[in-house]
């Protein structure tokens, strides 16, 4: 076969596969609603007031951001709610700082509006992951309606929940994820999280989660709520104790049982740092990807090969193709560089840094391959200091 027969064939699946993907989101998005507009700023009804809203804070060694999370959840703008935070087994100030943000709350005017509550955990049970254990303990402890799952790094504005319960009250939602804004603070960190929102457009459909007759699911560790009755129907967390993706299959369960789930944006009603620089983001997912992939190696190199092809081919094809040939990647560029103004818009990362992706997809697949040979060499993950082995977490995947 004539080289350029091959360019034409390769060309054409790349331009449709990301041609295709752009036309659906920029028809799909809008239908994701955004809780920051003025119709949302509302105060949800219920026959006594505000439905009580538990919110749990699972940390773990987690001084340098707990205590500005916990201020800002205790002042929250809504009426019905309490919040647990879980020491799990820290080793530095955690634990201690939550207990100075319970005592100070009263000084600081801010109990009248929350409660908070502090739970220490200082042994893990076998066949459980930390963070898991700890939501799970919290729940059988929690008194709210609704249950809002959070990580103890993420910050809040007063009104995030209020807009969020009255847009699941008006849309008859089981389950609501609000997707952060993310802080980033260097270029390395926008490489990345521009990829990463990239490959998240391609990968997932966000506008069809409210779909029941579709598969797509979403769960976000940074604001997974769930109505309580909802939780205990699809086994809390113990059904998840093993789950290393625990938010997202959490919205998997959840989805799966029938149950209504809607995606939300909010612009900065929650946000977070989610890393220090590009290999701080690389260290992070290390822990996750090879957890997506079911630990399984086969299905880790397929991914990277086709991470590669997907990426990487529409740069390349446009440099090694001839004449009309070029067409085709010219049109998987052109999209590929619109899904980055789509992001433009929504974060601050200029369209520009379309010129790094090649280098944000390098640093995926090598992400990829670090975090399945961490796996197999340690015969487990390594998490907070934790290990946990491949043999428990394979059979623990949902």
């Amino acid at each position: 076969m004539h080289w350029q027969t091959i360019y034409w064939i390769a060309g054409g699946i790349l331009a449709l596969a990301w041609f295709s993907r752009i036309v659906e989101s920029a028809l799909g998005m809008p239908h994701v609603a955004n809780i920051a507009r003025p119709e949302w700023d509302r105060r949800p009804a219920a026959p006594n007031g505000e439905p009580r809203v538990s919110i749990i804070v699972p940390a773990r060694n987690e001084e340098e951001s707990i205590r500005e999370t916990l201020v800002q959840l205790l002042a929250l703008d809504y009426s019905n709610y309490e919040i647990i935070a879980v020491n799990d087994r820290s080793t530095d100030r955690t634990g201690q700082i939550m207990e100075e943000v319970a005592a100070s709350s009263p000084s600081l005017g801010l109990r009248k509006r929350g409660l908070l509550k502090v739970i220490h955990i200082s042994e893990l049970p076998p066949g459980w992951l930390g963070k898991t254990h700890a939501m799970w303990m919290a729940g059988q402890q929690a008194s709210g309606d609704w249950l809002l799952f959070t990580d103890a790094d993420v910050l809040f504005k007063p009104d995030s929940l209020r807009r969020a319960v009255a847009y699941a009250q008006a849309e008859r939602a089981d389950h609501i994820v609000l997707f952060p804004r993310m802080i980033m603070k260097g270029p390395g960190e926008r490489m990345m999280i521009a990829f990463f929102q990239g490959l998240f457009v391609f990968g997932h459909r966000p506008w069809k989660v409210a779909d029941p007759k579709a598969r797509d699911h979403m769960g976000v560790g940074a604001f997974n709520l769930v109505r309580r009755p909802v939780y205990d129907a699809v086994g809390t967390h113990f059904a998840l104790r093993m789950e290393v993706i625990d938010d997202m299959k959490l919205g998997k369960v959840i989805k799966n049982a029938g149950f209504a789930q809607r995606n939300v944006s909010g612009e900065d009603l929650i946000s977070l740092h989610w890393a220090k620089g590009a290999f701080g983001i690389v260290d992070s997912l290390t822990k996750n990807f090879f957890a997506v992939l079911s630990f399984q190696w086969w299905r880790t190199v397929v991914t990277v090969v086709g991470l590669g092809c997907l990426n990487l081919g529409p740069f390349i094809g446009v440099w090694l193709a001839q004449g009309w040939a070029r067409v085709p990647y010219v049109i998987a560029l052109g999209s590929l560089f619109a899904i980055y103004c789509g992001i433009s818009l929504r974060s601050a990362v200029p369209p520009y840094y379309f010129f790094l992706h090649p280098a944000g997809t390098i640093l995926f697949m090598y992400t990829l391959l670090r975090s399945m040979f961490h796996a197999l060499w340690n015969g487990g993950i390594v998490w907070r200091g934790t290990k946990y082995p491949l043999e428990e977490l394979r059979k623990g995947i949902v």
